[in-house]
C-alpha cells in the first residue's frame, strides 16, 4: 500500500466503521486478508477511505450478515452485491433493501456531505464524478433518503445558484442527463408493479428547466407509480395528449420560474380543462406559489415539499386501486 495524493481518499477508519457498520478490526481483516478494499496511506501513514470504499463495506456487511462467505463475495463488484442481496431481501422491506443509515442524525450527517461533493461536481462540470457521487449515496442513504435528503436539497441550489449567476444553463443541462441515468439505478431498486397507476410529469410552456419535473417523476416512481416525464416546455395539448395516450390519472406540472406575463397561468387553466375533472392535476415547484391564485381557481393542490407530495400520491394511489378493485368485482 502506498501514499497517494488521490483527492477522494479522505475517511480514517474511525468514519468508516461508524458509516459502514463493520468495526475497525473487522475492516482491516477484510482488507488484509481478501482485499475488499485497497485504502491507500497519507504520508503520516494512516489509512484512508473513499465514499466507494464505504458503499462496498455496508455492502459486504449485509451479504456477509446474511450467511454468505466474505472470502466468496470480497471481490464482487458494487452491482453485483446490490444483485446479491436485492435477490434475498422481501420486497416489503425498504430499511433493509436501502441499507438505510442508523439514524436520522447518521442520514443528515452523510447527504450533507454528498451535498458539497456533489455540488462541487456540478462546477468543475465533472458528470462522472458527479454520477458517482450519487450512486454511492443510494447505497448509504437508501432511495428516499437520497431523494428528501440529497437529491432534492442539491436540486434547489442549483436552481438558486443558477439565477445568481454561479451556474451556466449548460450545468444544469449536465446534472439532468446525470439524474435520467440514475432513474435506472431507482428504478430497478424499487420495480413498478404491473397494476401501478400512471402519471405524466412535465412542465408547461415558457418553463425551461426540468430538474424539478425529474425529481416529482423520481419521487413519483419511488411511491409505485407508472411514470412519463415528458420534459420541459410543452404546450397544453401535447401534455393533455400524452395522458390520454397512457391513461394517465395524474398529471404533475414542475415550475421553477416565476414570469409575470400570463402564459403560465394561460396554460395551467388551459390543461385543466383539456385533461378535466377524472385526473388528477398537480404543481409543484419553487415558483409554485407565486401562480397560487390560478392554482386556487382551478382547484390544484400547490404541493409544499417532498412529505407533502408524498402523502398526497399515496392517498391517489390508494383510490385507484380501490376503483379498479370496484371495477373488477
Amino acid at each position: 500500500m502506498t501514499v497517494t495524493n488521490d483527492d477522494s481518499a479522505q475517511y480514517l477508519i474511525k468514519t468508516v466503521s461508524k458509516r459502514s457498520g463493520v468495526k475497525s478490526d473487522l475492516v482491516r481483516a477484510w482488507e488484509r486478508r481478501y482485499q475488499a478494499v485497497n485504502p491507500v496511506r497519507t504520508a503520516g501513514g494512516h489509512r484512508v477511505y473513499t465514499d466507494q470504499d464505504i458503499a462496498r463495506l455496508k455492502l459486504l456487511n449485509e451479504a456477509t450478515n446474511n450467511g454468505h462467505s466474505i472470502s466468496q463475495i470480497a471481490q464482487l463488484s458494487l452491482d453485483d452485491l446490490k444483485q446479491l442481496i436485492k435477490k434475498e431481501q422481501p420486497a416489503s422491506n425498504e430499511e433493509s433493501i436501502n441499507f438505510s443509515a442508523s439514524s436520522s442524525r447518521d442520514r443528515y450527517d452523510i447527504a450533507q456531505q454528498y451535498n458539497d461533493k456533489c455540488y462541487a461536481s456540478v462546477l468543475d462540470f465533472d458528470a462522472q464524478a458527479l454520477e458517482s457521487h450519487f450512486e454511492n449515496a443510494i447505497v448509504e442513504l437508501g432511495s428516499e433518503a437520497f431523494i428528501e435528503l440529497l437529491l432534492s436539497p442539491l436540486l434547489s441550489k442549483i436552481g438558486e445558484r443558477w439565477k445568481t449567476g454561479e451556474l451556466r444553463p449548460v450545468h444544469e443541462h449536465m446534472t439532468s442527463s446525470v439524474i435520467r441515468s440514475l432513474t435506472y439505478i431507482l428504478r430497478n431498486n424499487n420495480p413498478c408493479p404491473p397494476n401501478a397507476p400512471r402519471m405524466i410529469v412535465s412542465t408547461p410552456i415558457g418553463q425551461l428547466h426540468e430538474l424539478g419535473a425529474l425529481l416529482a417523476a423520481i419521487m413519483a416512481e419511488l411511491c409505485g407509480w407508472q411514470v412519463t416525464h415528458l420534459g420541459a416546455n410543452l404546450p397544453a395539448e401535447e401534455i393533455a395528449a400524452a395522458v390520454k395516450y397512457t391513461n394517465a390519472c395524474a398529471l404533475t406540472l414542475s415550475i421553477s420560474f416565476a414570469t409575470e406575463d400570463n402564459i403560465v397561468a394561460k396554460e395551467i387553466r388551459r390543461i385543466k380543462k383539456l385533461i378535466g375533472n377524472d385526473v388528477t392535476l398537480i404543481v409543484g415547484g419553487r415558483a409554485a406559489s407565486h401562480f397560487q391564485g390560478v392554482l386556487t381557481e382551478v382547484g390544484v393542490p400547490n404541493i409544499q415539499g417532498y412529505a407533502h407530495y408524498r402523502e398526497l400520491l399515496d392517498k391517489l394511489a390508494t383510490e385507484y386501486h380501490a376503483r379498479e378493485k370496484t371495477l373488477i368485482f
